[in-house]
This record gives structure tokens, C-alpha cells and sequence, in this order.
């Protein structure tokens, strides 16, 4: 019998569950199956999901970013096809590709004109470490400054970079010489500069968790101060990267220039694992200053034939069917929309974003009723509102969405960016019947947010 992954998933797609909670994170399953996200995907195309009835979902999460494009789109996987029957050399190792060579151009294409070269590897948190040790070596210095309630990935490395310690507890000690500041605030920063022996300064131009978004003025003075104190600039660009601010780099709306740019998710358009850092030609010859040091720091799968063909075809998708434009005109027209909510709804506070990097952030009423409402969840558990609008979302309105992040009255939209009017019609519908409803004291929302509580207070009783 030939082997044969469309059998494969014919047969076993409804044991997908119960495959996960005897061989995987069976936590997982159990929070998919408490919010009620368990459901059997079939088929995906662009920025729509489909179930086992033929159900479309709109998709609002990308995978995180990483189907910027859609799902399954045509041409990138025409390229990797045609890739995988060239017969191509690839991975020799000792040798140099054309396809690295031809995707380093094309990205350097579209970066600030101090960054001239490119270091491929496989993931955004690998871009995180590969910028951590290049900014040690090239200023000799150990100090890296990051900011609190960032992200920057879940390795050693990373992770020492990271500001929330739900994704620290447990795991130290972590890289040291590790400092945390306040995101755009620009006196703790130079306060953390000043005694001349911070390497880096890592930041996302907007941050993920929450999508909080600096002042106009902070990342060009962010790069002031680090020229002035000697220190690397270094611009985490994986998840607000490559079009998904309505620009293709977030810097470009504060027209700065750092010293590198991590990127990853939505290079390949989600088929291949890729992430790469655009770094000066300053810090290149500084690491890889002598032909022993050649492959001082590297990735047995980095530079692999189809990522690259990946990344060349994403890049091209995205320039022939302009969706960083489509990203920016869609992604105001959603925040646009959504804050003209805001005088009706006492529990909305504001859409913020940039894009299609979108934020809709909660808060505590006034009304009586919806304050001893509100008070109720978020003693069970805070931030536990945001539930209230995301299940409802997904299970009334088909539309799948995340919370920010722990601990936040925000929900956070991250979509692909070839969404349309219809799909913007239907983010701004559903969220205004889902605001609705929890205005509604009492209602079948509510009964919702009362069982939500009551799990999350026996979670923390059984901790």
C-alpha cells in the first residue's frame, strides 16, 4: 500500500483530540474544549477556515501572523512544487545557495538603507538569540535592555527578554544581564544607558501583548539614545512586519533606523519555518570577521531551498496584490468603525491599532448593574470579560479571535491581509451584536460569564 498523507488525514482527522491528549499537550485540548474551540477544520483557503459541514469561519488570529497572505495561496504553493521537482542542490552546507542570495536582495529591498545584509534562520525566536549574541560580540558589552510586557520568544534567550512571568516562572535562571524597562518611556531608558555597557536595546515598534502603541516621538528618540550611548537598536519586527501595520516595517511610521530588524511569521506565507535578522554591514564583518569564524553562529535548516522559494513567492504576493495598501485602508476603516461604538457601549473603551494589528480594549462601567457584573469576573479572574465577547464571537458569529494577553480586558485582531469589504462588514457586525449582549444584565451572556468564573476560581483552588 503507498504511503499516502491524504489517507492519513481522512482517516484519523476526528481523532485529532484525543491524539493530542495521549501523545501531546493534553492541556491544550482541555482549553479548546472549555471555550467551546473544538472544532474539526477540513479545508482552509485565504483568510477562511472550513469545518467538517463545510462551515466557514473568518479567521482572525493568521496563526499568530503567519498566513499574512491567507491560507494555501496558489502561487507560493506553485513555487514550492516546482521546487520540490527541480531536483535542486540543496543544504550542501559547504557551498553558497542562489535562492538565499535572491530573498536577502528582495528584503534588503525594502529595509533602511543602513542595513545591508541578511542572517536566515528558522523562527522568530532564533532571529531573538542570533541578535542577542551579535549585539555581545559586536560592542562587547553583556547588558541587554528589553521592555516590560514584551515578547520576544520562548527560548533561553528569548525568553530572558520576555516581560510577562507567566512565561518565565519555573524556567531560570535565565540569561543574565537581562533589564527590564517601561514600554515608551524614554527616561528609564536612558537611565538604563548611561553607564555605557548596554549591547541592545530590543523592542517591538508596537507591542504585541495588548497592542500597545509608543508616542510619536519615542523610537526616534530610542535611536537617538542609543547612538548616543553606544548601544544597538534592535527592532523586533516578527509579529508587525512585513505589511501587517499598513507599512511593510512598523518602524516605516516613525521612519527610523536600527541597527537590526528580527522578522519571522509571514515571510513564508505559513508553509516553511523561516525567520532571518537584517543587520549593517558593521555587525556583519564585526561576527564574522574571519574565515574560522565563518559559521561561528548559523542553523543546520536555515537558508533551505524552500524556504527561500517560500519567502520569494510570499514577498511577490504581497507586492502584486498590494496588501500592505490593503492592510492599512481596511485595518482604519475597522478601528474607525468599531470606535464609533464607543458612545453606546458603556464596556467599550477604544479600538487602537495600526493595520491590520488591531486592539479592542474593555473596561468597568458605570451603570450599576454592569458594574457588580463586571466587579464578578474580574475577582473570579482578570481580564476574564474578554472571554465573554471572543466565545460568542466564534460560536454565533464564526469568527475566531484572541485575547491580547493574560490578564488583559483587550481582544486582539490579527488577520490575514487580504481581507475584503464583506469581511470587514463581518468583524464590525459581530462585535457590535457581541457588545450588545453583555449589556443585557441579566442574559444568557451572563450565564456564560457566571460558568467562566466559577472554572476559573475552582482552576485556582486546585492550583
Amino acid at each position: 500500500m503507498s504511503f499516502s498523507i491524504k489517507n492519513l488525514f481522512s482517516e484519523h482527522s476526528s481523532e485529532k483530540f484525543e491524539l493530542h491528549e495521549d501523545h501531546l499537550n493534553k492541556q491544550m485540548v482541555r482549553v479548546l474544549k472549555t471555550i467551546g474551540y473544538d472544532r474539526n477544520y477540513t479545508k482552509a483557503k485565504g483568510q477562511y477556515l472550513y469545518d467538517e459541514k463545510n462551515t466557514e469561519y473568518l479567521d482572525c488570529l493568521s496563526g499568530f501572523g503567519v498566513f499574512a497572505i491567507g491560507r494555501n495561496h496558489p502561487t507560493v504553493i506553485k513555487a514550492l512544487q516546482e521546487t520540490l521537482t527541480l531536483e535542486l542542490p540543496n543544504l550542501i552546507q559547504m557551498d553558497v545557495s542562489v535562492l538565499s542570495g535572491l530573498l536577502a536582495k528582495k528584503i534588503l529591498a525594502t529595509t533602511p538603507d543602513n542595513l545591508q545584509k541578511m542572517f536566515f534562520c528558522n523562527s522568530g525566536t532564533e532571529a531573538v538569540e542570533a541578535a542577542i549574541k551579535f549585539a555581545r560580540y559586536t560592542t562587547k558589552r553583556k547588558k541587554i535592555i528589553y521592555c516590560n510586557h514584551g515578547y520576544h520568544g520562548l527560548t533561553m534567550g528569548a525568553l530572558s527578554l520576555v516581560g510577562d512571568e507567566i512565561f518565565r516562572e519555573g524556567f531560570g535562571p535565565l540569561l543574565p544581564e537581562c533589564h527590564s524597562i517601561p514600554f515608551n518611556d524614554l527616561a528609564a531608558l536612558e537611565n538604563a544607558l548611561k553607564n555605557n555597557d548596554a549591547a541592545a536595546f530590543i523592542v517591538e515598534p508596537i507591542q504585541g501583548k495588548g497592542v500597545n502603541i509608543p508616542d510619536d516621538n519615542y523610537l526616534p528618540e530610542v535611536q537617538r539614545l542609543c547612538k548616543k550611548y553606544g548601544t544597538l537598536f534592535v527592532a523586533d519586527e516578527v509579529q508587525t512586519g512585513i505589511g501587517r501595520t499598513g507599512k511593510f516595517w512598523a518602524i516605516e511610521h516613525w521612519n527610523v533606523q536600527p541597527d537590526m530588524i528580527c522578522m519571522a511569521k509571514a515571510l513564508s506565507g505559513g508553509f516553511i519555518p523561516i525567520g532571518a535578522v537584517a543587520i549593517t554591514d558593521n555587525i556583519m564583518e564585526s561576527v564574522f570577521n574571519r574565515m574560522d569564524r565563518a559559521v561561528v553562529h548559523g542553523s543546520t535548516f536555515s537558508k533551505n531551498n524552500m524556504a527561500m522559494a517560500a519567502g520569494l513567492a510570499t514577498l511577490q504576493v504581497i507586492e502584486d496584490e498590494k496588501l500592505v495598501e490593503n492592510s492599512a485602508k481596511v485595518g482604519t476603516e475597522i478601528i474607525n468603525h468599531l470606535n464609533s461604538m464607543s458612545s453606546k457601549y458603556e464596556f467599550l473603551k477604544e479600538a487602537r491599532g495600526k493595520g491590520l494589528m488591531i486592539a479592542i480594549e474593555f473596561q468597568a462601567p458605570k451603570s450599576l448593574a454592569l458594574k457588580a457584573a463586571w466587579a464578578t469576573l474580574e475577582a473570579a479572574n482578570k481580564g476574564l470579560f474578554c472571554q465573554m465577547i471572543t466565545i460568542p464571537l466564534f460560536k454565533d458569529h464564526n469568527l475566531l479571535t484572541q485575547v491580547a494577553g493574560h490578564g488583559m480586558n483587550v481582544v486582539k485582531l490579527l488577520p490575514p491581509l487580504n481581507l475584503t469589504n464583506k469581511d470587514r462588514d463581518w468583524i464590525v457586525t459581530s462585535f457590535d451584536q457581541a457588545i450588545a449582549d453583555t449589556h443585557k444584565v441579566p442574559g444568557s451572556i451572563w450565564t456564560l460569564g457566571k460558568n467562566l468564573a466559577s472554572h476559573a476560581l475552582k482552576t485556582q483552588k486546585g492550583a
